[in-house]
């Protein structure tokens, strides 16, 4: 409900200044919502006395500011204090009835909202509010709620903000929230869930630093870094040659025989190449430094570069195919070693405002400058950054700009902690420059090989391979969704006599609005013929869900310092892990919270597998464990605190099928479907393949 409320500026009493002999020249703006009126003014006194009326257009939630500013004649006007109206509490003091009603204002500097510079008379009058006005009713009866000043609707009744939080309004007329608390702000209405969740997070925050005491510790790349100083897949360089590094930190050849000097790899000259292989295709080196080309669409090597044709050896000894996540890191390194620009560049950022700094230096570099060494600075502490440090800036603000409270992110589900774009992002008007900044660091992360502290879905992470998203995808997010689908998939809808049509309704921030899934979907109904196309749509939809814009962003912002056709050889799972890193997984820890379903704990099935388990790398154990969980990432606190889809839910073992078949995993149950297998070799054999062989496998 809007209405014209008439406000009449009285007079103000400001304190006095002794160093302006002639007194300020004083006249008041009033601001609410999109609008702003200003009052004459009055000359050379500290009782100015207006007694004029301003009429403005305002709703039960408004907010009204008072500005109370002194003419300058050759310089910019100056701001003596400010007062603030809500209109919410006004009415509620005055019976919802505002007639002739005077207040009497306190001004404060607006640098300290604790210093008062005068007061300020005003009179309201011509507004009265019906209680229940908020409250309407739609074409079917149903009770929904209006919020005029956020613009938006919502069926259930508003909830009163949590202890601690004030409802504001910016200059602009933007609403925003306060947590007095804390001391912060943010654009996102909280509620009782938003506020635990911070708190968790801010649990969190707290065990970082004990976290990155042991973060050498948790990634079993930690060796491989090491291990890549002394590393060169290309092997050693020719006789006669030598490498050498100039003043600048830049990587050259010398060639002694003919005393000639070059940028360019001996062992590389006019084999590497900057074009992308085809998908599916991926070049790694003999020990000798001879480059191959693996094909894993049809499981073939070959020494034949697909890009150019041309082979780079004759009559060479066959290589066998093996799927090697480990060769693929090691190649994706040297990538992008040879591509690092020197010298390095500064970033310097204080732990206080993290965030903000690193935005602003992030954004003003060129994208190819953040291909540079990094050289992490904070302000008054000791040290040299040969890597720690960028390490742990990478940790820390992974955690920041990650944060669910800025309302760029969002957790997938209730109880999956992996995150998504939020769809309500938009509330804050610089979501785009935010989440291009967002994609620039995470590519940045790929690139120096640094992890981040929190990791994403898993169809974020397909889209950021550029692979198409498909309904099983739906599942990890939003189990209780992808059941319907597929209840619809397996179910005569005439039968059942289910009326739908080919549109959705989403709720943002409480608003409730409808998307229609193809053009005037609202008049299609759903049938036996096109439900199949209302079930790809629909997912479609849900999988994306009017992030598009934020989404383009982060990719503008990821391509422009790693462009994505260079991952193009990993799979999701693999990228989780060279996002986020691996945990160093504790058998005897995995082995005491696991739970077994027509097997016991002495059932041959089940002693096979712990040993097929104990004699597992840590790669393969992670491959196993995202093969059950759809992660490879633990809670703090171990096995113990696993989660699925309905809250807390232990690793379990449950005796399925014949042993013919291959295994299958329960990603939402944490569950692993073991057939009873007649002997060790074949139980090793079948995990193997399913495990190893193709991105979600065997996976429900």
């Amino acid at each position: 409900m809007k209405a014209q409320l008439q406000v009449t500026v009285l007079s103000a009493k400001l304190k006095e200044n002794k160093k302006n002999w002639f007194g300020p020249s004083p006249y008041v703006e009033v601001a609410v919502d999109d609008q702003s009126k200003k009052t004459e003014k009055c000359n050379n006194t500290h009782t100015p006395k207006w007694k004029q009326s301003l009429t403005v257009i305002v709703t039960p939630f408004s907010k009204l500011i008072f500005r109370v500013w002194s003419h300058q004649t050759l310089k910019a006007d100056f701001l003596l204090g400010v007062a603030t109206l809500d209109m919410s509490e006004t009415l509620k003091s005055n019976d919802m009835k505002l007639s002739e009603v005077v207040q009497i204002l306190q001004l404060c500097s607006d640098q300290d909202n604790t210093d008062v510079v005068g007061d300020l008379s005003i009179c309201l009058d011509g507004v009265q509010v019906d209680p229940e006005t908020f409250q309407r009713v739609d074409q079917n009866g149903r009770m929904y709620y209006v919020d005029h000043i956020e613009k938006r609707t919502s069926w259930n009744r508003p909830d009163s903000l949590p202890s601690g939080w004030e409802r504001r309004v910016d200059p602009m007329g933007r609403v925003y929230f306060v947590d007095h608390i804390s001391r912060t702000t943010t654009w996102q209405r909280p509620t009782q869930e938003s506020v635990r969740n911070f708190e968790e997070w801010q649990h969190q925050r707290s065990q970082l630093q004990g976290a990155m005491q042991q973060f050498n510790q948790r990634f079993i790349f930690g060796q491989i870094a090491a291990a890549n100083k002394e590393f060169d897949p290309l092997g050693p360089l020719p006789h006669g040659w030598e490498k050498r590094t100039d003043t600048n930190g830049r990587v050259y050849f010398v060639h002694h025989t003919s005393r000639m000097t070059q940028w360019e790899d001996p062992r590389t000259q006019g084999l590497l190449n900057d074009k992308p292989l085809p998908e599916g295709w991926e070049m790694r080196f003999t020990v000798d430094g001879i480059p191959y080309f693996v094909d894993h669409n049809r499981r073939t090597t070959t020494y034949i570069d697909p890009r150019t044709g041309k082979s780079s050896l004759e009559n060479g000894p066959q290589i066998t195919y093996v799927r090697d996540f480990k060769a693929k890191v090691q190649y994706f390194r040297f990538w992008c070693q040879v591509r690092t620009l020197h010298p390095h560049i500064k970033i310097t950022v204080t732990r206080k405002t993290l965030f903000e700094d690193s935005f602003q230096q992030i954004m003003s570099f060129h994208p190819q400058d953040l291909r540079r060494r990094l050289w992490i600075i904070f302000p008054g502490e000791e040290g040299l950054d040969y890597g720690g440090v960028a390490r742990e800036w990478f940790f820390l603000l992974s955690h920041e700009v990650l944060n669910p409270m800025y309302c760029l992110f969002e957790y997938a589900g209730k109880d999956n902690y992996c995150l998504q774009i939020n769809p309500a992002s938009y509330i804050n008007p610089d979501h785009l420059k935010y989440f291009k900044f967002i994609g620039r660091f995470i590519a940045m992360s790929l690139f120096h090989g640094k992890f981040i502290d929190t990791g994403f879905s898993l169809p974020f992470y397909k889209r950021i391979l550029n692979k198409p998203l498909a309904l099983k995808d739906l599942e990890s997010i939003d189990t209780e969704f992808y059941n319907s689908l597929i209840w619809i998939k397996d179910n005569n809808l005439e039968e059942c006599g289910l009326e739908m049509f080919f549109s959705v309704d989403k709720e943002i921030l409480g608003e409730v609005t409808t998307h229609e899934l193809k053009p005037d979907g609202g008049n299609v109904l759903v049938t036996e013929e096109n439900k199949e196309e209302y079930i790809r749509l629909v997912a479609e939809w849900r999988l994306s869900r009017g992030v598009e814009e934020q989404t383009q962003a982060f990719f503008e912002g990821f391509n422009e310092v790693l462009p994505q056709q260079y991952l193009q050889y990993f799979d999701a799972k693999e990228l989780e892990v060279m996002l986020c890193g691996m945990q160093e997984i504790d058998l005897v820890d995995w082995q005491r919270h696991t739970i077994y379903r027509h097997y016991a704990r002495s059932s041959k099935q089940i002693l096979w597998f712990w040993q097929f388990v104990k004699e597992m790398d840590n790669e393969k154990r992670m491959r196993l464990l995202q093969f059950v969980t759809g992660t490879c990432r633990l809670p703090m606190g171990g096995f113990a605190d696993l989660m699925g889809s309905n809250g807390p839910q232990k690793f379990c073992i449950e005796k399925v099928g014949k042993e013919n078949w291959l295994p299958r995993s329960h990603t939402c149950f944490n569950r692993l479907d073991l057939p009873p297998y007649k002997s060790y070799e074949q139980l090793k054999e079948k995990l193997m393949f399913a495990i190893e062989e193709t991105e979600g496998f065997g996976q429900e």
